[in-house]
């Protein structure tokens, strides 16, 4: 049973801290890196990649970080770029994304790599990786124009996994995972649920505040905790 911390879908940021003690089972992010990922996640990026062409052109920055990792790199932004620059890029220690093993950091391939802000322009191989990027489960977490929802400035680097159905329907309608969190509480299970789908693969989704036995659903179906107040079930179709 998953946990109300745990899972695809948990909401991480200054409000909501990382509460998942537990280290996720990590592989590379890419094969050969030293960059790790959650290991479901770092098999998406590694066929986001190569369905592009991008392996070794497009190359992961940084992924999952220990607690300790996160406060380092908190203290030094701080000593070396100063307060306003380091709330803006790098988040409070407990409240990562990079924490979860769940995000990572891309960068166009270079000699030099700022590792805090790399370069990830918009326009050739890494617009084609946004543009197939919710196909593999990815959303651009912090992007322009979201800064007073997500707390953090644009980040068009980093990008967070949280599965099929759910990147596309948040690349659909333009929502952060904030929104999109909030937005699923109009759809409790197991009333009207939203449906969503495409690619051979058709699902429905609900909102729950209380997930247990007696919720067993008759087709297949994955659970994840938002990390704020209930779980989001994601029920899998196959289309007529």
């Amino acid at each position: 049973m998953a946990g109300i911390h745990s899972g695809n879908l948990i909401l991480i940021n200054a409000s909501h801290p990382h509460m998942e003690s537990r280290r996720p089972a990590l592989a590379p992010a890419v094969p050969g890196s030293s960059v790790l990922l959650e290991a479901r996640a770092a098999a998406m990026l590694t066929g986001a990649l190569e369905r592009i062409g991008a392996l070794g052109e497009i190359v992961p920055v940084s992924g999952w970080r220990s607690n300790g990792e996160q406060r380092e790199i908190w203290e030094g932004s701080m000593a070396e770029s100063g307060e306003d620059f380091t709330r803006k890029y790098v988040a409070l220690p407990g409240c990562s994304e990079h924490e979860t093993g769940l995000a990572i950091d891309l960068a166009l391939r270079a000699d030099e790599i700022d590792f805090i802000r790399p370069d990830f322009p918009c326009d050739g191989v890494c617009r084609r990786f946004r543009d197939i990027a919710a196909d593999y489960g990815f959303i651009e977490r912090y992007p322009a124009g979201k800064e007073h929802i997500t707390g953090i400035a644009a980040e068009p680097w980093h990008f967070r996994y949280v599965g099929r159905p759910h990147a596309r329907v948040m690349r659909e309608m333009g929502l952060a995972l904030e929104e999109y969190v909030e937005f699923l509480r109009g759809y409790p299970y197991p009333g009207e649920l939203l449906c969503a789908g495409g690619g051979g693969y058709e699902a429905e989704i609900g909102f729950t505040r209380c997930y247990g036995t007696h919720i067993a659903p008759s087709s297949p179906y994955q659970v994840s905790g938002n990390n704020v107040d209930g779980y989001i079930l994601t029920l899998w179709r196959l289309p007529a």
